[in-house]
């Protein structure tokens, strides 16, 4: 269950006009928090990533799922959006809940580290086209410009 303060950060974003993929960096902020903190690990820096991106989803951020993807990784991305929308969640259960983070909690912890990260920004990177990567820059340069004023 995410906590309050990623939920707030993330409605603020969305008040601002800021796309899904923001408001969900939120969640994925607090997760990568978790492993750092020592509270469970992940096998990998993408896996850690889909559990925040599906926090998101579950806490009702708009956030499509992804169009390269498998099949099964859709599917769970439209369960999860369907489950934010739906809103009054019910509680899951003690069970389930335990076994998730006892599973969690014996994966590592270097999954979260700068490394990791990093290396991770940089094979996603990689996979994008330099036309794609030049435009991204230059949207970011323009809203930055468009901040200042």
């Amino acid at each position: 269950m995410p906590e309050e303060e990623p939920v707030e950060r993330a409605r603020e974003d969305e008040r601002e006009g800021k796309s899904p993929s923001t408001q969900a960096g939120e969640f994925v902020r607090q997760e990568m928090e978790h492993i750092r903190e020592g509270e469970h690990g992940a096998r990998s820096p993408e896996q850690a990533i889909a559990i925040g991106l599906s926090k998101a989803r579950r806490a009702g951020v708009e956030l499509p799922p992804p169009k390269r993807a498998k099949k099964r990784t859709k599917r769970q991305a439209r369960r999860d959006l369907a489950k934010g929308r739906k809103g009054g969640r019910k509680k899951t259960s003690r069970t389930r809940s335990r076994a998730t983070k006892r599973a969690l909690r014996r994966e590592p912890r270097r999954s979260g580290s700068k490394k990791a990260l990093s290396r991770q920004a940089k094979r996603a990177a990689a996979r994008r086209s330099p036309r794609s990567r030049s435009a991204a820059a230059k949207k970011a340069a323009r809203k930055r410009k468009g901040r200042r004023r």
